[in-house]
């Protein structure tokens, strides 16, 4: 099988590392408009060559679309119309109702399958690539019944490689699960390092202080502008969904410290350690 990569950087790129690993591709070619990133990637071996858009995924079984999700939205629909008759395109993005309502309604639908695979890294680039990056992970597969069967059996087989665990579901509901998941945990982080960095100017040096509970929750805020914005404005009504609910929480707790209640204080503690046992309780992924 050749399987051709649109973006070698963290995510293409540790793909490809898995896929020439296992054995599920014989031949990877790359594309990517980042001539540093393109180089990077032949040096390292990611992949076999690097060739024009059209070009490799005209002699594709399988194009993988592991770009930023407003690159998504503008490829997609190109990837469809050089494909050959029987090959498969996926995205990796992590929002998905722009991307599926794109390509809604064209003539090749059937030959795109849908995927957001959870997993990352803050990192960027080719050297970001790691090989088991997907291991034990969780993929989600929208809108299946939308995909054809070979073109489902594909994408499935890809994510069997990967080592991931599919699970079905809507693309309108992915977007707003994974605004709760994954958007606002990242929107968190960003706020988080934006304050803490406006007290570093006045205190000069108050992030020489910082533990590990404040260096986990910023690592997320080193993520990239260029995969970030778009995906939180393509997901904008989701997000802001997220966020007012954090906010009510956030302003719950400034009320009651700001009382002195101690009790009321003490409860949205022990209602949050909840969360502890709920990640324990996670059901096992469907197929």
């Amino acid at each position: 099988m050749q399987v051709t990569i649109i973006g070698v950087g963290l995510m293409g790129g540790s793909v490809a590392r898995d896929l020439r690993r296992t054995g599920f591709a014989s031949r990877l070619v790359g594309v990517d408009n980042n001539s540093a990133h393109a180089a990077q990637a032949l040096s390292d071996g990611l992949v076999d060559e690097m060739a024009p858009f059209e070009v490799a995924v005209a002699r594709t079984d399988l194009t993988v679309l592991a770009v930023p999700v407003d690159a998504v939205v503008r490829l997609l629909p190109r990837a469809l119309e050089a494909l050959p008759p029987r090959a498969t395109v996926v995205d990796l993005g992590s929002t998905k109702g722009a991307a599926t309502a794109t390509v809604r309604g064209h003539p090749r639908r059937g030959r795109y399958v849908a995927l957001h695979p959870m997993a990352g890294t803050e990192q960027a680039g080719p050297k970001a690539a790691v090989e088991r990056l997907f291991q034990g992970k969780i993929a989600i597969v929208c809108d299946a019944a939308d995909s054809d069967a070979d073109a489902l059996r594909a994408a499935l087989a890809l994510l069997e490689a990967l080592g991931m665990r599919p699970v079905n579901m809507e693309s309108c509901e992915h977007d707003r699960q994974v605004a709760y998941l994954s958007h606002l945990p990242h929107l968190v982080s960003f706020a988080l390092a934006l304050a803490a960095l406006e007290q570093q100017r006045d205190a000069g040096t108050i992030l020489n202080l910082a533990g590990g509970g404040f260096a986990s929750m910023v690592r997320i805020a080193q993520s990239t502008p260029a995969m970030w914005t778009p995906i939180l404005l393509q997901n904008r009504a989701a997000v802001l969904e997220a966020l007012t609910a954090f906010s009510r929480q956030i302003q719950a707790l400034s009320e009651a410290i700001e009382a002195g209640d101690a009790a009321r204080l003490h409860d949205a503690i022990a209602a949050a350690n909840r969360i502890r046992t709920a990640l324990a309780v996670r059901p096992p992924a469907e197929s």
